[in-house]
């Protein structure tokens, strides 16, 4: 048996590039923000293992002292001290300040980048500015400059590395650039120590590295930008196809609806005999062409309903508080003569639970998926409605099963796309439109429901609506109202409770 999950959840929080920041680029308030998040949680990671270090120097000093470490009882937890305070009061900044021109994500964020570049400083300071490899951390803030700033920020971020990295070289050695006392009593004494050319040739070699760092990420970056950009502009001439599509596809639709309902009239009359006596044969041509002008207006009326379902999507405030249990007895009542001219049982056992979504597309959705169960169930077969509620999670499945012909494993995945059908469903089902699981797809998607099906070829299917945030359906017709103005719903009790996440109160 093949299984295949299907999710439209919109609310999906990816990490991106920034679109815009290529060369001298200034990014936008957006950008910066979402940089400025990012590196609070990374600030926070660094709060951590500084923790850690102040408990493993307490409990094993001498090994930091074997390694080069100089662990002294203040420094880490003054640094960790100044990093959490930092920390909050950028997000207090960010999350419940207004934007001014003082208190810009652009401030924000460079603010971050001095106060972090002068804690490392003293990190290096302390942990070994020569014998370790606490330098080597500068990198890493030359690199995320390069991927979220633009090349001349990150450019200003690397010459403030290496002149904090040259002032902790200083502060450690401040004799280094002046002349010993014995070349002013002796000027044939030796200006340079093997100490001196240590430190300049170690201060040199990683300033040369962090430039090249820079160059070699930066470049990276606007490739990647680049890339990005072009990818954007590349989807939006897709979006701006799409929807150039579907605008002629509903205007093509409207055009043939009239003239088909035209020839469907004419051909109602002359099958009643109106037009005069016509002999079996024609009768039987005319049933034809009404057979498939029937089929291609159930066409033209789906395209429509599935334009529509794309328009209410972009209507955020139309969800409420629905009952699924009188949503699946109306689907029932309304495909049961359908389900009994071919004698297929529908055998539904569903409990009562309130979901938030949209309420006209919920009953379209169940229509579909159990009008194609019908569909391709054998005659005398049956179908089966079952819901499962997991009052843990808050959660709630419906499963339409059917034993009709089934879903091939290459089929599967391509059963939501717009006009597809396999070509064996095509001979089940000659009127098939192609589009029918595309408006299951579409409700699902404004609703943000996931649907898993599972099928085997010649036993039969199995659609399952998952469902996130049920409440507790009342036995009051007051239970199901609208929540999303702020009313809200009694509870077993009588009491009022106010709406929880999802909009309907908890089973």
């Amino acid at each position: 048996m093949a299984i295949a999950e299907f999710s439209w959840d919109g609310s999906k929080n990816r990490f991106a590039f920034p679109g815009v920041g290529l060369g001298r680029a200034k990014l936008s308030d957006e950008v910066l923000i979402g940089n400025a998040r990012w590196f609070i949680i990374f600030r926070w990671a660094v709060i951590a293992l500084l923790i850690l270090f102040q408990i493993f120097a307490l409990i094993a000093s001498d090994t930091l002292t074997t390694i080069g470490i100089t662990h002294q009882q203040g420094w880490p937890v003054a640094v960790t001290a100044i990093l959490a305070i930092a920390n909050i009061f950028y997000i207090y900044a960010l999350d419940f300040r207004p934007r001014t021109k003082h208190n810009s994500p652009a401030i924000n964020i460079w603010a971050q980048i001095i106060i972090d570049l002068v804690c490392l400083s003293v990190v290096v300071h302390f942990a070994g500015s020569i014998g370790t490899p606490a330098p080597f951390f500068y990198v890493l803030h030359i690199v995320l400059s390069c991927i979220f700033f633009s090349t001349i920020e990150s450019l200003i971020v690397t010459a403030l590395v290496c002149c904090m990295y040259g002032a902790v070289l200083l502060i450690e050695n401040p004799l280094l650039f002046l002349a010993p006392q014995s070349v002013l009593i002796d000027s044939g004494a030796a200006e340079v120590t093997p100490l001196k050319v240590n430190i300049l040739l170690w201060m040199v070699t990683l300033d040369v590295l962090f430039i090249i760092v820079w160059y070699v990420v930066s470049r990276l970056a606007i490739v990647v930008r680049t890339n990005e950009r072009h990818l954007m502009d590349a989807y939006k001439q897709i979006s701006q196809a799409q929807v150039e599509k579907d605008r002629y596809a509903v205007l093509m639709t409207h055009q043939l609806k009239a003239p088909l309902d035209a020839i469907r009239s004419k051909i109602g009359l002359v099958k009643g005999n109106y037009c005069g006596e016509v002999s079996p044969e024609i009768k039987d041509i005319l049933g034809k062409i009404d057979d498939r002008a029937a089929g291609m207006a159930g066409l033209i009326l789906d395209v429509l309903k599935l334009e529509r379902l794309k328009a209410a999507a972009r209507d955020p405030n139309n969800h409420e508080c629905v009952n699924i249990g009188p949503v699946i007895r109306k689907c029932i009542d309304k495909l049961g003569p359908i389900a009994n001219s071919r004698q297929i049982r529908i055998n539904a056992s569903t409990d009562d639970f309130l979901v938030q979504c949209i309420p006209s597309q919920l009953e379209i959705l169940f229509e579909n998926i159990i009008s194609n169960a019908i569909t391709y169930s054998y005659d005398g077969g049956s179908v089966e409605i079952v819901s499962k509620i997991n009052r843990q999670s808050l959660s709630a499945v419906i499963t339409v099963s059917d034993h009709g012909i089934g879903i091939s494993d290459m089929e599967l995945p391509h059963i939501f796309d717009e006009y597809f059908y396999a070509p064996r469903a095509a001979l089940h089902n000659r009127t098939s439109s192609g589009i029918g699981l595309s408006i299951v797809k579409t409700v699902a998607e404004n609703n943000k429901l996931h649907i898993q099906v599972a099928s085997e070829h010649d036993v039969g299917t199995a659609f399952s609506v998952l469902f996130q945030y049920v409440g507790n359906a009342s036995d009051t017709e007051t239970s199901m109202q609208r929540t999303n103005s702020g009313k809200y719903l009694p509870d077993s009790q009588g009491e009022t409770t106010a709406p929880s996440k999802g909009g309907c109160q908890p089973a």
